[in-house]
């Protein structure tokens, strides 16, 4: 696939973080990062559909840059709104009692980060708010080098959070030197760090 619309992809899938439920956006980006174009572009326009998840009309022309019919009438069929919406979340740098203890994750991201490109690895407890299409969890962010495969190192990074700890915690990589998208960058102001390179 050309580096281009990969990026846009890339881009695309950030954006989507905190309005697509956990699962949707992780099932979307494991499809792309592993080569399943078709697929990636189907679960993307229905997951648009099922959750009614409105795209700026920046946002129709990035995703009409990387599908492979970009005059798929179900995209034409997403709700346009006029700005991005604020994430649906509050994210806070410790979780409140009886929040799951996420050491045992910590050590294996820090760990498993390096692999990926990994610089700085940070930590937030995010917790719903209105509207907000999953409930209360540990997110990470993890910061890569410019020109990592940041849909490889998520889904790397997630598949051995899974099959190790069985945690389905959210992680979300950004590249060092971009500028997040707004779910990212409220994750990582309310964030700790947990390693750095």
């Amino acid at each position: 696939m050309d580096a281009k619309i990969y990026a846009a992809i890339t881009e695309m899938s950030a954006r989507l973080a905190g309005r697509l439920p956990d699962d949707a956006l992780g099932a979307l980006r494991d499809q792309y990062a592993a080569g399943e174009w078709a697929i990636g572009d189907d679960t993307l326009l229905l997951s648009l559909a099922f959750q009614h998840v409105g795209i700026t009309v920046e946002e129709q022309a990035l995703i009409r840059s990387f599908l492979s019919d970009p005059d798929n009438p179900d995209l034409l069929d997403a709700p346009v709104v006029d700005e991005v919406p604020a994430p649906a979340y509050r994210f806070t740098p410790t979780g409140p009692a009886g929040a799951a203890d996420p050491s045992a994750a910590d050590r294996l991201l820090a760990g498993e980060s390096p692999r990926h490109g990994g610089r700085r690895l940070h930590r937030a407890w995010r917790s719903p708010l209105d509207h907000a299409p999953d409930g209360p969890t540990w997110v990470y962010v993890l910061r890569v080098v410019e020109g990592a495969d940041e849909l490889k190192a998520r889904s790397g990074l997630t598949a051995r959070l899974w099959t190790t700890l069985r945690e389905k915690w959210p992680v979300e990589v950004v590249a060092e030197g971009s500028t997040p998208a707004p779910y990212q960058a409220a994750a990582l102001a309310a964030a700790q760090p947990v390693w750095s390179a």
